[in-house]
């Protein structure tokens, strides 16, 4: 009697993991497991032989891969407030971009403008003021605005630094004080791209102004907290683009602030889901081809390279425990011991002895 016979009447029912690939994928949250049952009873003769479907045993690399819904924009947008008593006499309109020296708004005719840095202007910058990292960021500006004759930007604010300023205020018709107070300047981490405007003109030039985002396209992507750890800055992503197109990207930044969802789309009784977003700049932004798109951001969570594998339906779980796959060899069949490994795209990695590439296989798909 044949090991494949010995095993075939010693129980009824070989389970076949039809679907097991959904454990690997996440997400999915459900795995389908499909019996093949033996036909025949006790005391009946053998089952008549059916044609059976094979497949062979492949050497190949295998990604896992989680897919996420993204949007194509300009990132999230940021309100931007002025600092300068009196009345706005000129405004940008949604769409314009506003660039480093340039007017973000106007008061009483005189141009407040745009500034680029990490820290804002806190305290009036003049000669005798303590060193400190505000006056560093004045000092770039100047210097990429044109107005140098300081040396190398420092914390430190001296008489040429002074006078820089003076030069500055004199381009845009301004008093030339030598001095900069934090109303001045409205100070962005780079150029603004303007959204939404909320001040009118005649209005308070003190408050709320407007919304913008910066000026490179991005996509982002609201995460779910549990799987937050999916990605991290630097990793790289393929992104599908409305239309089909397909680009990379790499993640540029994963937010710190909680946001939750709420509703009926979460489940039973609208359960909050906690979420971050996560920023993926697209390593050419210009073969995104949209200003705003939904995208499908693909992210390669498992990745093996040359292993050994069969398809998802080739697996076979024995009722001892344990998994196999059933070798067919010319008229003859025979059970392998495998240890399955990554799944990815209907297929399986497996490792045995006594499996080897090219071999052939029962399979349901």
């Amino acid at each position: 009697m044949s090991e494949i016979e010995q095993v075939r009447r010693s129980r009824r029912t070989r389970w076949l993991l039809a679907a097991l690939a959904g454990v690997a994928v996440l997400g999915t949250g459900a795995t389908v497991v499909v019996a093949r049952v033996a036909a025949g009873s006790a005391g009946e003769g053998p089952p008549a032989a059916a044609p059976v479907e094979t497949a062979e045993v492949t050497r190949t690399d295998l990604a896992e891969q989680e897919t996420m819904d993204g949007t194509l924009g300009y990132g999230a947008e940021r309100e931007i407030a002025g600092r300068k008593p009196g009345t706005i006499t000129w405004l940008p309109n949604a769409g314009d971009v506003v660039d480093r020296g340039e007017p973000v708004y106007k008061v009483d005719d005189k141009p407040v403008p745009l500034f680029a840095g990490s820290i804002p202007f806190y305290r009036d910058l003049a000669e005798g003021v303590g060193n400190g990292p505000d006056v560093k960021v004045l000092e770039e500006n100047l210097r990429d605005l044109g107005f140098g004759g300081f040396g190398k930007p420092d914390e430190k604010f001296t008489a040429a630094t002074a006078t820089a300023v003076r030069k500055w205020q004199k381009s845009l018709k301004l008093e030339e004080t030598g001095t900069l107070t934090p109303a001045d300047v409205v100070v962005d981490t780079g150029s603004l791209r303007v959204g939404t405007v909320s001040a009118k003109l005649g209005g308070e030039g003190t408050g709320p102004l407007l919304k913008g985002t910066g000026t490179e396209r991005v996509v982002t992507v609201e995460v779910e907290v549990a799987k937050q750890g999916l990605l991290k800055v630097g990793d790289k992503v393929d992104l599908s683009i409305a239309g089909g197109k397909q680009v990379k990207g790499t993640v540029s930044a994963v937010g710190t602030e909680v946001e939750s969802d709420s509703g009926e789309e979460n489940g039973p009784g609208g359960q909050d889901k906690p979420k971050v977003a996560v920023t993926v700049k697209p390593d050419d932004p210009a073969t995104a081809g949209f200003d705003s798109a939904p995208v499908e951001v693909v992210v390669t969570t498992g990745q093996r390279e040359g292993v050994l594998t069969v398809p998802v339906g080739a697996l076979l779980a024995l009722a001892e425990g344990g998994y196999a796959v059933e070798v067919v060899e010319g008229a003859q069949r025979r059970l392998v011991a495998v240890d399955p490994g990554l799944f990815a795209g209907g297929r399986v990695e497996v490792t045995g002895n006594g499996l080897a590439e090219g071999a052939k296989v029962v399979t349901t798909s």
